[in-house]
């Protein structure tokens, strides 16, 4: 392990003593899953009722982001992106101020923006390749990065009716070895930048760019990203290959989502990145009263 422990703020994971649990703030009109805020009400007041329940369910963490990964939706400059995210991220620093905030983006100009509202973690689903200031961004406010593996080409996208759209998986030579390869050549690029080891985590990248047995294959090999020596967060939350696997839409997914996270921790997620707190925080701490129980 590369470093036992990271420090960001106030709050300090220790790595290997228990799972930590993200909140998925999703600051959009069209989430893939569905519980996009823009579409509810006004969106500070509703992204504040969202991160309170979040917070008293045990998430560790809040994750705000303001354009939609769903596969097939449209990107969005970083002009509308900050007039989304910003003023909820000043709001919870605000109300809850000693939450963990994490920024999902991957614009250096809306990153640096959020980390002066106070957002404190980076959360990049394109690991720091899609703008090439954002690492030196990140570095120079000492933020912790997500470095999320992506494959998707939003060309190939999968329609169907009551599951939802899903990337049409890439092609790969071996699965998990182009994934390790890939993540360790974002973490070249966040050390080229001045990013340390220790504020480092890999993503897998579940979803994005592969099939739904290539996601399976990952959570259960969840280890072999793990042995890297990073920590690892895990994003499964409702994604397709759950509704494909079950024949399920998005807002039934949440018991097959608590089977990849349980699988996830038993194969070394320090991280998952959820939609159901409430549901999920139960099954990280039964999980873990099960597999940690000599950390």
């Amino acid at each position: 392990m590369k470093s036992s422990s990271l420090q960001v703020g106030s709050f300090t994971f220790e790595w290997g003593s228990r799972t930590y649990v993200m909140g998925i703030l999703n600051v959009t009109p069209d989430s893939f899953s569905g519980d996009g805020i823009m579409a509810r009400g006004n969106l500070v007041q509703m992204s504040l009722a969202q991160a309170k329940e979040f917070l008293d369910a045990g998430a560790h963490i809040l994750d705000v982001g303001g354009e939609s990964t769903r596969p097939g939706s449209a990107p969005i400059g970083a002009e509308q992106e900050m007039e989304r995210v910003i003023p909820v991220i000043q709001a919870l620093k605000q109300d809850f101020p000693d939450a963990l905030v994490s920024i999902d983006t991957y614009k250096a100009r809306v990153a640096a923006e959020a980390f002066k509202a106070g957002a404190q973690m980076l959360n990049d689903v394109w690991a720091l390749r899609a703008d090439p200031d954002l690492a030196k961004v990140a570095a120079k406010n000492n933020i912790p990065v997500v470095l999320m593996h992506n494959r998707s080409n939003p060309a190939s996208v999968e329609v169907r009716e009551k599951l939802g759209n899903a990337y049409i998986g890439s092609e790969y030579q071996n699965l998990v070895e182009d994934v390790k390869r890939e993540l360790m050549d974002s973490a070249a690029i966040a050390h080229a930048a001045g990013i340390p080891d220790e504020r480092i985590i890999l993503d897998p990248g579940i979803g994005f760019g592969k099939t739904v047995t290539h996601n399976l294959d990952l959570i259960n090999r969840l280890d072999e990203i793990r042995a890297l020596g990073y920590p690892v967060l895990l994003g499964a939350s409702r994604k397709s290959f759950i509704g494909f696997t079950l024949d399920l839409p998005p807002d039934q997914r949440v018991e097959g989502t608590a089977a990849t996270i349980a699988i996830g921790i038993a194969r070394g997620a320090d991280i998952v990145r959820v939609h159901d707190v409430v549901q999920i925080a139960r099954v990280a701490k039964m999980t873990d009263a099960l597999v940690r129980r000599n950390s």
